[in-house]
């Protein structure tokens, strides 16, 4: 996903910034509340992550400003204060969600990527095309060229984060976080093991094998994207 970071505490910015990169998403980064609402409604991102407090233009006041451009991108705001009464100016602001300082960066990163999914199933078509593989996302069919691959459950949902996500590398945490749902010891090797099954269905009987893996990191979907 393609992250907009709008957080004037340049410690917490780097820290956030640095965690969504090494997750496998592309993070922009503002100090500034005037420069964060200009990025925020001349460009087009998956999430915005919006700190309230900041210099010039105040958190709140940049996610009124997009609401009223009807930028829908969803908003996650970051503020030091947990009353809920903010909580609740936050969200009737248009804010998606709110997460209170300090917080885990995993707690943000399961956050960001939710809100990012839920943008990604509205927009997305229900058939997604990797070369000569088509993954059904309404009916859970999956076919390579003219043969169709029955894949388990989990096979399935493995498959469909891969192909979320293609053309860009998808870490273990963010396996674990999207098909087990963080039920299982990041140590374990389940994804190993479901990984091993999807390529001898998905690879192992075709001429250009799709699944690529990224040593130390994760998995890749390579090939062309339709």
């Amino acid at each position: 996903m393609n992250v907009l970071l709008i957080e004037d505490d340049l410690t917490v910015a780097q820290n956030i910034r640095q965690g969504l990169t090494a997750a496998g998403h592309d993070c922009d980064v503002y100090n500034d509340g005037k420069a964060g609402l200009q990025a925020a409604t001349d460009s087009v991102y998956d999430l915005v992550i919006l700190d309230i407090m900041l210099p010039n233009v105040d958190g709140l006041s940049i996610l009124e400003a997009m609401r009223n451009e009807n930028v829908a991108t969803p908003v996650l705001l970051l503020s030091a204060k947990s009353d809920v009464d903010d909580k609740v100016r936050g969200l009737r602001s248009g804010a998606n969600d709110y997460l209170t300082k300090p917080f885990a960066f995993e707690e943000l990163l399961a956050r960001a990527e939710g809100l990012a999914g839920r943008k990604a199933d509205s927009d997305e078509a229900t058939h997604i095309k990797v070369g000569d593989l088509v993954l059904d996302r309404l009916n859970r069919k999956v076919r390579r060229g003219d043969t169709e691959i029955e894949l388990q459950s989990k096979e399935f949902q493995l498959l469909e984060c891969l192909l979320r996500h293609r053309g860009k590398v998808v870490t273990r945490s963010m396996l674990l976080e999207h098909v087990w749902n963080y039920h299982f010891d990041p140590q374990t090797n389940v994804i190993d093991v479901h990984i091993s099954r999807l390529r001898q269905k998905v690879d192992k009987t075709f001429n250009v094998p799709l699944i690529e893996t990224v040593r130390g990191t994760g998995y890749r979907i390579s090939g062309d994207f339709q």
